[in-house]
């Protein structure tokens, strides 16, 4: 009877609501399903938007796009931000969730959206809020260059304020603010990869290098370093066939 007893007493006790450092262990060791699971008991912004990153990180590892895991982390990140705008990764996983999303709709689609004005909006709301985010101000440079490879110069200009220029300035004050993370140096190899690999090889190969050089803080981060290798060696032995194809893959655009 008082084992009975103490199992019901158990069962009616609040279930304890993990905090943000232990939500994101979780995703920091790859356990991305239960980080989410925790996030969202949390029910705070931080939770919230390390949900949206455990889904983003398990979208971008997987084979192939996955337009279903994107809109949930895109959810995810609305949660966060409307629990508190001035977080800056809620704003900043919303961004990257509605990039990811229009490499699959297509770029009339996400304009039809505005997905790019709502992207941009996200992530001034981020930089604004933390200015020393080394992910906000790389997302932000990303969006530069991902609107004037999208659009041409003068087109991003007018209509979006979107620079080559820009962008470059804010990699360069990315990688100041984080010289050692892995993501960091990933991200923007990737991007001007994905803009154009013979005029910026020297910088590329640079960001490769410090991302294989830095120490991995998480598991998604170690997964970025691996691929980072594999670009290096495709840059280095000029493949450019087998590179853009990687590199299509690796931003997340369908076959």
């Amino acid at each position: 009877m008082k084992k009975l007893l103490l199992a019901l007493l158990l069962l009616a006790s609040p279930v304890h609501a993990a905090t943000t450092e232990e939500i994101f262990a979780l995703y920091a060791k790859g356990d991305y399903e239960q980080a989410v699971k925790a996030g969202e008991a949390a029910k705070t912004a931080p939770g919230y938007a390390i949900a949206a990153r455990a889904v983003l990180a398990d979208a971008v590892l997987r084979d192939r796009p996955c337009m279903e895991c994107l809109t949930r982390a895109e959810t995810l990140s609305r949660q966060a931000v409307a629990a508190d705008p001035r977080h800056a990764f809620g704003q900043v996983w919303l961004a990257v969730s509605l990039g990811y999303q229009s490499r699959i709709t297509g770029v009339v689609r996400a304009r039809l959206r505005d997905a790019p004005g709502q992207s941009k909006t996200a992530l001034d709301a981020a930089v604004a809020a933390d200015p020393r985010n080394p992910f906000a101000v790389s997302a932000l440079g990303g969006w530069h260059i991902e609107i004037v490879r999208g659009g041409g110069a003068a087109l991003a200009r007018l209509l979006y304020s979107a620079t080559e220029t820009e962008a470059l300035a804010l990699f360069d004050r990315a990688v100041k603010l984080a010289p050692a993370n892995v993501a960091v140096h990933y991200q923007i190899a990737l991007s001007l990869l994905g803009f154009d690999e013979r005029k910026y090889r020297a910088r590329i190969q640079g960001e490769l290098r410090a991302a294989i050089a830095a120490e991995p803080a998480t598991s998604y981060e170690k997964a970025m370093q691996a691929r980072a290798g594999e670009l290096l060696g495709l840059v280095n032995r000029g493949a450019p066939d087998a590179l853009e194809a990687k590199v299509r893959i690796f931003q997340g655009y369908p076959d």
